[in-house]
């Protein structure tokens, strides 16, 4: 799931450490695509600080429901199907379908939450913004990431972008997967791919608009469980 699908299930939570948390391992990835960090296997080490633990429970939700998302039939037939679709777009493209249907289709959950007013954006950026920062650079550390300046670089760009309310309309979801798609391969789709896609993501969103709710209520049930 992305950013705001993840937000989602915090929405009502007001420990902005645990918001930060329950993103911060796809920022982390976003801030540098080599970054790997393991902070669930030393736990110990953030145990006596409250922010820093509060960090970690987001991070360990984060990873939570990311698994039962990938693992739902949700996630495998709405791939399948925005695959489908797409196939035209990745043609003599270096991008793989599965790949491309992956990421936009959280990215296009992302959109819906946002259209139909399921999430705050501005709360969302609030909480980051809360967050004690002096608490993540000493995450960080303890995870062997002994120099933030990039990732701080990359948050304090994020949050002054205000990059999440271009998520509204749907051709910057095709702008958003171009750009993932830009950091890993050079030129992945020419112009006429990306109309191609927009397209298709539009006609995906609109099938899509009425059963996504139910990825979001089946998770919320299991973390109950």
């Amino acid at each position: 799931m992305n950013f705001l699908s993840h937000f989602y299930f915090e929405r009502n939570n007001p420990d902005e450490n645990m918001v930060l948390g329950v993103v911060l391992p796809d920022f982390i990835k976003n801030a540098h695509k080599d970054y790997n960090l393991y902070p669930l296997k030393t736990r110990h080490l953030f145990q006596k600080n409250p922010q820093q633990l509060s960090i970690l429970k987001g991070w360990e939700k984060h990873i939570d429901v990311d698994q039962r998302f990938h693992s739902s039939v949700f996630f495998q037939q709405k791939t399948n199907e925005l695959k489908q679709l797409i196939l035209p777009a990745c043609e003599h493209s270096p991008v793989k379908p599965f790949f491309l249907a992956h990421i936009g289709l959280e990215l296009t959950l992302d959109h819906l939450l946002t259209v139909n007013g399921q999430i705050n954006i501005n709360t969302f950026y609030d909480q980051l913004i809360s967050a004690n920062k002096t608490a993540l650079n000493d995450f960080l550390q303890s995870c062997s990431l002994n120099d933030t300046s990039v990732f701080f670089n990359f948050l304090n760009s994020f949050i002054s972008s205000r990059y999440l309310f271009s998520y509204q309309k749907i051709e910057n979801i095709t702008y958003a997967l171009n750009r993932i798609c830009t950091r890993l391969w050079s030129n992945p789709f020419t112009d006429e791919q990306l109309r191609y896609l927009t397209l298709q993501l539009d006609a995906f969103k609109n099938n899509l608009q009425s059963d996504y709710r139910s990825i979001y209520d089946d998770i919320e049930k299991e973390l109950k469980a």
